[in-house]
């Protein structure tokens, strides 16, 4: 099967292309938002092909897996035909949650694929054929050393987007261990946060290297309000982090007793950040509890195969 599928979420593809298919991805001269290509920064097989627009007509594409609401169109003007699409929601809705109507709504015929079941349940997707097919993350190994008695984060653009990912909340944090923030766009964000620089660094690194700088910190901390689920709590659990994090979203459902401390109630997550700091043995043991529990429940093999059985279905 040839499928056409857009460079949009770097680690939520990297699993998807580990599939038995030829994967297509557009590529322009610029490598904008619409022809990013292959990835730099992840390691993505020999089966993901790159090709320019003007040739996709000739490209014997199978089925199409939409991401944003105007991909549509650029297949109808790409290809010069209608194949089988999938339109795959990788985020929680914003504006007036819950009922926020999805573009789905507007694309008769395409099924719509949600990561989690809060998305599902939070978007409306007036009458569409929906499924969830829960995230599946490519296993990095049980990395954690814990050695750097820091908080791990990971987050994009924390000063832009504020409230969301709870970057207000990171000075609280910084009072009960230090942090090292991971991401792009996170430069300055001690400043920005006026906290020294000796309470919170920010790391900008490629994907190969996150997961090892990760690893050597003590404990992740999830501090984000409102995403569908992100995939940095769960490769942190594969890693063989202990995690603490919000309640809010999917993230009660991700990690179980036993894998984390998760609360809406910061005293109650920062006195856990402390504990783990304290205690490399019981974090450990914490970290082993999160590492089971993500490859019971996020594990590649499962991801691929639920994809294999909807792909299946929709190009019969």
């Amino acid at each position: 099967m040839r499928i056409l599928i857009w460079h949009v979420h770097g680690s939520w593809t990297t699993a998807f292309v580990q599939g038995p298919h030829t994967y297509v991805v557009p590529v322009t001269p610029d490598r904008g938002p619409d022809g990013l290509g292959r990835a730099r920064t992840f390691d993505w097989p020999d089966n993901v092909v790159e090709l320019p627009p003007e040739r996709l007509r000739d490209a014997g594409i199978d089925v199409v897996i939409l991401q944003r609401p105007h991909e549509h169109a650029l297949v109808e003007q790409w290809l010069g035909r209608r194949p089988p699409m999938v339109y795959l929601e990788h985020n929680a809705p914003h504006g007036d949650v819950p009922d926020t109507r999805h573009p789905v709504a507007e694309l008769p015929g395409v099924p719509l694929v949600h990561v989690t079941h809060f998305n599902r349940l939070m978007w409306d997707a007036a009458g569409a054929d929906t499924a969830v097919i829960e995230h599946g993350v490519v296993d990095p190994g049980p990395l954690w050393t814990g050695e750097i008695p820091h908080a791990a984060v990971v987050v994009n653009e924390p000063v832009r987007r504020g409230r969301t990912t709870g970057t207000d909340l990171l000075p609280t944090f910084a009072e009960a261990a230090p942090l090292d923030v991971f991401g792009m766009g996170t430069d300055g964000i001690a400043g920005h946060l006026g906290l020294a620089a000796d309470r919170c660094r920010s790391h900008e690194l490629d994907q190969r290297d996150l997961h090892v700088a990760m690893a050597r910190r003590r404990v992740y901390v999830h501090p984000i309000r409102w995403t569908s689920l992100g995939l940095s709590l769960l490769e942190a659990m594969h890693i063989g982090m202990p995690v603490v994090a919000l309640a809010t979203t999917e993230v009660t459902e991700a990690v179980p007793d036993g894998a984390g401390v998760v609360s809406n109630r910061m005293d109650v997550l920062t006195e856990a950040v402390r504990d783990f700091v304290a205690d490399p043995v019981r974090a450990r043991l914490v970290g082993e509890g999160a590492r089971a529990a993500a490859l019971a429940r996020y594990g590649l093999s499962r991801f691929l195969d639920d994809w294999e059985r909807l792909l299946k279905e929709v190009t019969r």
